[in-house]
């Protein structure tokens, strides 16, 4: 699998869709595959949703809830905008009137035409201040905007990105969304694009926050500025769940990167998507940045919390045997702590075989950083064993949450100012945690392991 796609809340139900090769475990042969969740934790996999046809293999897009029938396919119609990936890439229409189950592709395919090469991923949104739908998709070095009142007839509006942010590759998969600015009743609009170049290298999710009227998005921030919204080598794809309640913004990523997507050491399967992320906006010297945040869905994942009394931490370390293997090497890990100014801390997961994932908070550089160099497997691909970072906010007290799986590590700051996805591939489960500070003394205020209640 790579890309999540048609992600959309409907009747108590997350809809998870996917690319999906269902003939190998490397990418080729796109169809939809398709998940559903009561609680965004614990999924079921359900039949192959949308399947290759005349006009292509099925790659990415999104899925809307059709409440006012504007389509006229009905009312409630779970509608799936995709990108037919023939001869050319065009987009097309199928609709549920199921929950989902089953799709019925819409007889005046394809809905929107190009001859751009690169055309694809449309994300859909019903825009209530036009009254509209409002669709954004990827064309080579951009995105464009189109609007339509039935979701079969599309009208150009414009395009925006050729002289903004990264473009270290080709943009994929756009989403744009209004997001809340903490601490205010403002909210912002949110443009995700998807590229290669990322802050690790290679594939990651980049943002832009400003304005859009139903036809041109205005970016608040100069041309020139990037802003990411996960630092780990392995955070792609990242679209959000339309209709979500409450109107919570929920995104899910794909966690590999196209660096050496079709070669990680896995048996019988090939990639998985990130925990789930609600996110909100913050307000820093004038910019407006997202604070990503584990989903509390994954609060009511823990099971019973293991504290570790860890105190105070100096170079020597401390050691904590076998603390993981009760949760069966997936658990979450709380911890916070307070440093001198220029202090480090580092925070180790390792194994009987000496393989290792490190977690420093570097305070005189002002950076968080996972190195997995010598995590487990690592000799597949050069692009691997690396060492990311994300920039570092000087606070009274540092917390971090560290998602720990069979063969990722998701490490979010707690008050949502960095978020680091990598994956990982040690040959056994890693068992203990080592503590280590540097240039100074650690407080280690509190640190608690909590399994994961996945089944």
């Amino acid at each position: 699998m790579n890309d999540p796609n048609g992600m959309v809340y409907d009747n108590g139900e997350w809809h998870l869709f996917y690319q999906y090769n269902p003939y190998a475990s490397i990418h080729g042969n796109m169809h939809w595959g398709h998940a559903v969740s009561k609680d965004l934790v614990h999924w079921e996999e359900l039949p192959i949703a949308l399947y290759p046809d005349a006009l292509g293999t099925i790659f990415s897009g999104s899925a809307v809830i059709d409440k006012d029938n504007t389509a006229g396919f009905g009312k409630g119609t779970m509608i799936a905008i995709f990108t037919s990936a023939g001869a050319r890439q065009t987009q097309s229409i199928a609709y549920s009137t199921d929950g989902g189950r089953t799709f019925t592709k819409y007889e005046g395919n394809p809905v929107i035409v190009s001859d751009v090469r690169d055309f694809r991923d449309p994300k859909v949104i019903w825009n209530p201040e036009i009254g509209k739908w409002n669709l954004v998709l990827a064309a080579g070095n951009e995105v464009r905007f189109y609007s339509s009142p039935d979701l079969k007839h599309w009208t150009f509006e414009s395009s925006f990105g050729p002289e903004y942010g990264s473009h270290g590759g080709v943009w994929e998969c756009p989403d744009i969304f209004t997001v809340p600015v903490k601490g205010t009743d403002r909210t912002k609009w949110v443009l995700l694009v998807n590229n290669g170049g990322g802050p690790a290298g290679g594939s990651a999710t980049q943002y832009f926050v400003g304005e859009f009227d139903g036809k041109t998005f205005r970016c608040d921030s100069p041309a020139e500025t990037v802003k990411w919204m996960d630092w780990g080598k392995d955070h792609y794809a990242t679209v959000s769940f339309s209709n979500a309640p409450d109107g919570r913004n929920v995104v899910l990523a794909w966690m590999n990167n196209w660096d050496y997507a079709n070669r990680v050491p896995t048996i019988q399967f090939r990639s998985s998507d990130s925990i789930p992320r609600d996110i909100y906006l913050y307000e820093k010297d004038g910019e407006h940045y997202l604070s990503v945040n584990p989903s509390p869905e994954m609060d009511a994942a823990r099971g019973k919390a293991q504290p570790v009394d860890a105190g105070t931490v100096s170079a020597d370390g401390k050691l904590f045997t076998d603390i993981l293997t009760a949760c069966g090497g997936v658990a979450e890990i709380e911890i916070e702590f307070s440093a001198a100014d220029g202090a480090a801390f580092g925070i180790e997961l390792f194994n009987s075989r000496d393989e290792s994932v490190k977690f420093c908070y570097d305070l005189a550089a002002a950076t968080f950083s996972c190195d997995r160099t010598g995590s487990g497997a690592v000799d597949f691909h050069e692009a691997f064993p690396i060492v990311s970072a994300a920039p570092l906010e000087k606070a009274d007290t540092y917390s971090l949450r560290l998602f720990v799986d069979k063969c990722s590590v998701e490490a979010f700051d707690e008050n949502g100012r960095f978020a680091m996805s990598n994956l990982v591939f040690p040959h056994e489960s890693y068992t203990g945690i080592r503590l280590v500070a540097g240039k100074g003394d650690v407080n280690v205020i509190s640190m608690n392991v909590y399994p994961i209640n996945s089944k």
